[in-house]
């Protein structure tokens, strides 16, 4: 284990690497200039002059991404020109918020998605079963953007259940989460029922049913801890996919996470808070699937790193 916790390390180093240098070359081939929007459109050719030498944008771009990864590799990732603080520290103070909107998120998800699929395994083809199939379609296809301002005016403007924008509560959470989680409850659902309909075709299945088990327990026990290694191996890749995601959702929800912060920093031409912002979800992501690999081998005993 120690061997296969020490390849997948190696390769989360080249992967951050790659996330990094796409983003330092993508974030300065964008047409802007970041001098023009620090000191404003009044600003003379000196004062310009000065700003991109302080930056050190009048560099060759070979010179600044040297510059930078260095910086990187002694854990300064530059500062925010706009906030005026270290970019690594304004992402870092942000990252609760999101992680908190995603664990929300992927509860949501399992709270609803495990039961409505066992649900369906035990009704194929019934209506409950139908809905779910249809539903986990049109979820999955709707713009995100476009579910959060329907859910907004639904909830919040027409019914006034829930805050429209985030206030420090827990229902201000819950409207972001659930449009976050709502494209991925369906899709939880069918993984889990064919899962289910799967293992129930089983012998094992069988014969605990001919010994009379109560088919709550036969669903739940003997099927449910068989399907768990392939589900809590989705549900830790949507928990990355949850915080990537959030970037829309933020900005929807005025909530205060990373997303809301880059996509701010892109539209101001904040170079290092975007790059900060970028490794950060970036690092999460590598960081939540390798504990799903480990919590993989730890819910098969028959799999190691070796056959898996």
């Amino acid at each position: 284990m120690g061997a296969f916790v020490a390849k997948r390390l190696g390769q989360a180093v080249i992967v951050a690497w790659g996330a990094l240098t796409l983003v330092f070359i993508i974030v300065r081939v964008v047409p802007g200039d970041p001098a023009k929007l620090i000191l404003g459109p009044d600003a003379s050719a000196d004062q310009l002059k000065h700003v991109r030498s302080d930056f050190g944008l009048d560099h060759p771009l070979w010179r600044q991404y040297l510059e930078h990864l260095g910086g990187v590799l002694h854990g300064d990732l530059g500062d925010s020109w706009r906030l005026g603080g270290s970019a690594l520290g304004d992402t870092l103070e942000r990252f609760p918020a999101t992680l908190t909107l995603s664990l929300v998120a992927l509860v949501l998800t399992i709270l609803l998605g495990f039961p409505l699929g066992m649900l369906c395994a035990r009704r194929p083809g019934k209506v409950l079963d139908l809905l779910v199939s249809t539903g986990s379609l049109v979820g999955q296809a709707v713009p995100s953007f476009w579910l959060g301002i329907v859910l907004i005016l639904l909830f919040a403007r027409e019914l006034g259940w829930l805050p429209a924008t985030a206030d420090g509560s827990f229902a201000g959470v819950l409207l972001p989460a659930f449009t976050l989680a709502l494209p991925f409850i369906g899709w939880l659902a069918r993984l889990v029922r064919n899962g289910a309909l799967e293992e129930g075709a089983k012998d094992y299945v069988r014969t605990a049913r001919a010994k009379g088990v109560p088919e709550g327990l036969v669903q739940y026990v003997h099927v449910g801890r068989n399907i768990a290694v392939p589900v809590v191996t989705v549900l830790g890749l949507l928990m990355g996919n949850f915080i990537a995601n959030a970037v829309i959702i933020e900005v929807v929800f005025s909530w205060p996470g990373i997303g809301s912060l880059m996509v701010d920093a892109i539209t101001n031409r904040d170079y290092a808070v975007v790059e900060a912002a970028v490794l950060t979800m970036t690092v999460s992501y590598i960081a939540l699937n390798l504990l799903v690999d480990v919590v993989y081998f730890a819910l098969d005993p028959r799999l190691t790193p070796e056959n898996a």
